[in-house]
C-alpha cells in the first residue's frame, strides 16, 4: 500500500481496496457487484469497502448516477497500489494459458488479445509434490526418468534442491548420484517416484547455481539510431545498455531465449536486434546440464 501503514487495515480489506483502485486505474470504473463477484462478500460488505475507499482516497472516485457506478476522478492518484503494466499483462497471459480462471482475475472487460501458443507441459501434481518435499526436507528420491541421452526411461537417485524455469518448461536442479554431478531434470520427464532417503548432498556445493554472471545487452550496432532507441525501450535499457544478472546454471537457457546463443552476424540486425557486449565474460559457462 502506497503512503499508508499496512497495519492500519486488515489484509482482506486492504486487498479489496487494492482491487477497487486496480479497476479504477485500468478500466475507469468499479461498482459494488464487481467487489462481490471477485471476493464473494455480501452487499453490505461491498458497500462498506467502497465507502471506505471514498474516505481514504478522496477525489479518486466519484459516483455516476446515470451509469449507477463509481468512476475514476479527474485527479486520481494511487493510494493502495503502484500501477504496474507488467501485472496487468501477466494476468492476460495467465488467462490465455488457462492457469487462472476468469473469475479469479482482477480484469473486468478484456481487450481482444492473442498470444503465441505454448505447448502444455504435463507435470504430474504428485511428482511436483514429491520434488518439493525432497527440497524442503533435503532428501534424495528415486525417480524413473526419461533422458534424451537414453532410448528408454531408467530409475535413478537424485537430490533436488531448487526449481528452474527456462521460459518454456520447469526442471528440478538436483544432484545426480548416477553421474555424480548437479544436473537439470525436466519435471515432465519424471514418470514415477518410488523411494526416498535423507541426503547428505549440500546444496551450497552447486557452484553454478549459486554463482551469477552479468549479461550486458545493447541494441545491434547496425540498426538505425531510431531503431536502437526503440530496442532500448523494449528492453528497459539505460545509456544504451541493460544488465541482466543470471545464475551460471541458467545461463544457457537465458542466452537461448534472448537469441544470443549464436553469432549475431548470422542474422539480420532487424531480426537479431540485441547483442551481448560482454560475451567473453560468459565463455565457459553457457553449457547445459539438462539430462
Amino acid at each position: 500500500m502506497v503512503g499508508m501503514n499496512k497495519s492500519e487495515l486488515r489484509w482482506g480489506v486492504e486487498r479489496r481496496l487494492e482491487f477497487i483502485e486496480f479497476r479504477l486505474y485500468w478500466e475507469g470504473h468499479v461498482n459494488r457487484g464487481d467487489v462481490m463477484e471477485v471476493f464473494g462478500v455480501s452487499v453490505n460488505q461491498a458497500s462498506t469497502d467502497l465507502n471506505r475507499y471514498l474516505e481514504l482516497a478522496p477525489g479518486n472516485m466519484l459516483y455516476d448516477k446515470s451509469e449507477r457506478t463509481y468512476v475514476r476522478g479527474d485527479h486520481f492518484a494511487p493510494k493502495f497500489l503502484q500501477p504496474d503494466a507488467g501485472r496487468y499483462l501477466s494476468q492476460l497471459h495467465l488467462l490465455d494459458q488457462g492457469i487462472v480462471e476468469r473469475s479469479d482475475a482482477w480484469l473486468g472487460s478484456l481487450p481482444e488479445f492473442e498470444a503465441s501458443p505454448t505447448p502444455a507441459r504435463g507435470v504430474e501434481a504428485p511428482i511436483l509434490r514429491s520434488v518439493l518435499r525432497a527440497i524442503e526436507n533435503r532428501e534424495a528420491i528415486e525417480v524413473r526418468y526419461q533422458s534424451m541421452s537414453q532410448p528408454e526411461p531408467a530409475w535413478r537417485w537424485i537430490a533436488p534442491h531448487a526449481l528452474g524455469f527456462d521460459g518454456f518448461r520447469w526442471h528440478a536442479r538436483a544432484w545426480c548420484f548416477k553421474d555424480a554431478a548437479f544436473k537439470d531434470f525436466v519435471l515432465s520427464r519424471i514418470l514415477k517416484d518410488r523411494a526416498r532417503k535423507p541426503s547428505e548432498i549440500d546444496p551450497q556445493t552447486d557452484r553454478n547455481w549459486h554463482k551469477t554472471v552479468d549479461l550486458v545487452i545493447a541494441p545491434h550496432p547496425d540498426l538505425s539510431d531510431a531503431q536502437k532507441a526503440a530496442v532500448a525501450l523494449d528492453y528497459g535499457m539505460t545509456d544504451g545498455h541493460a544488465t541482466l544478472t543470471v545464475r551460471n546454471a541458467m545461463l544457457y537457457y537465458s542466452l537461448r531465449r534472448l537469441g544470443l546463443d549464436t553469432d549475431p552476424s548470422v542474422r539480420e540486425p532487424k531480426d537479431q536486434q540485441i547483442v551481448l557486449k560482454n560475451r567473453l565474460d560468459t565463455a565457459g559457462f553457457a553449457t547445459t546440464n539438462l539430462t
